[in-house]
């Protein structure tokens, strides 16, 4: 056998009791619980910006960088919900490289999950304190959802995981908001099979147990784009691709049709700054088509303090250190260009 067993994870309760949370915190997840779930159940006409980093490397520059947007939210707020990105774990293709805060609290250092699982925790109770914003994050490993789930408002399965039962199952079990990314590949019917699944009731086995759950209704659409065979980036945020994907939602009458589009990853091919005139097409669509403005609830949007990204090590402030993202100068003209759209 080639594992080698290095340490006993806490019990979620145990790591929760170290640090807890406040009787505010509780009320204001709830309350930003209850105003996203009002967009995706079509009883508010707010837009939601899922915006943030790529990867939550640095507790503090990722508390700079919310702290801006907590501010500009107040000018806003009348139309736009923002869901700080607070990502910490990071799917690599190969398996090679950073993979998050979860993984290196330090990315200088070694892995150390048990650290790792303390740092998250940490910085998402500081944030919600200091910026009363609850965050998403990528739900890459199912059962770290129970170390945070009382502070998260949004969870995403990314497009390598959303095929994979145990993230499917386990989002049924989720009382909150659930974005399911469209594959690598771009095949819409595994995006839809995955969200039929997490909107069921199902019984399995999660954290050691035998669990039921009663399905979360809602679970909905990510479109990120997709990568042919040649390796070439196919992007889906077009109007004829939301007209489609608004077509297959109504023929497999799925609860509650709604999509977030991912305005980077494949739909941009990378290139960051592409994120500003995709938002603005995405909007454009929106006025065209009745139907496209009621389905689409809000955007994906990658933006950090400093524009572009970094290699480990190089040390500056507020730069991403995996995929290049938005500066902050071009985020807030870019949020208050959405709000004046809308």
């Amino acid at each position: 056998m080639s594992f080698t067993f290095i340490q006993q994870m806490p019990l979620p309760d145990s790591l929760k009791n170290n640090l807890k949370i406040s009787d505010e915190i509780k009320a204001l997840k709830e309350k930003r619980d209850d105003e996203i779930k009002k967009v995706f159940a079509g009883e508010s006409n707010k837009f939601l910006l899922i915006i943030g980093p790529c990867s939550a490397d640095n507790e503090d520059a990722v508390l700079d960088y919310t702290s801006r947007l907590a501010k500009i939210s107040e000018k806003v707020n009348d139309k736009i919900i923002i869901i700080p990105r607070i990502y910490t774990n990071k799917p690599r293709t190969t398996g090679m490289g950073y993979k998050g805060m979860l993984h290196q609290p330090d990315p200088e250092k070694k892995p150390d999950l048990i650290a790792g699982l303390k740092a998250i925790r940490k910085m998402h109770i500081r944030i919600v304190n200091e910026t009363h914003l609850t965050g998403a994050d990528e739900m890459l490993y199912p059962e770290n959802h129970l170390y945070v789930d009382d502070l998260l408002s949004y969870v995403a399965v990314g497009a390598r995981s959303v095929e994979d039962q145990q993230h499917r199952l386990t989002v049924s079990g989720l009382d909150i908001p659930a974005g399911m990314k469209n594959p690598t590949s771009g095949t819409l019917s595994v995006m839809l099979n995955s969200i039929t699944a997490a909107q069921s009731g199902h019984t399995f086995i999660y954290s050691g147990s035998e669990v039921k759950t009663s399905g979360n209704e809602y679970t909905h659409a990510i479109l990120r784009g997709a990568v042919n065979k040649h390796g070439q980036t196919l992007p889906n945020y077009h109007y004829e691709d939301l007209i489609l994907l608004h077509e297959l939602y109504e023929k497999e009458n799925l609860k509650k049709p709604a999509v977030i589009v991912d305005c980077n990853h494949s739909n941009s091919g990378k290139k960051y700054q592409e994120q500003i005139r995709i938002a603005n097409e995405i909007l454009h669509s929106m006025r065209h088509s009745s139907d496209i403005n009621k389905f689409v609830k809000g955007l994906m949007i990658e933006s950090y303090i400093e524009p572009g990204a970094q290699k480990i090590g190089e040390h500056v402030y507020g730069k991403s250190i995996t995929d290049p993202c938005l500066g902050w100068d071009d985020t807030e003209k870019l949020i208050l260009n959405i709000a004046e759209q809308l």
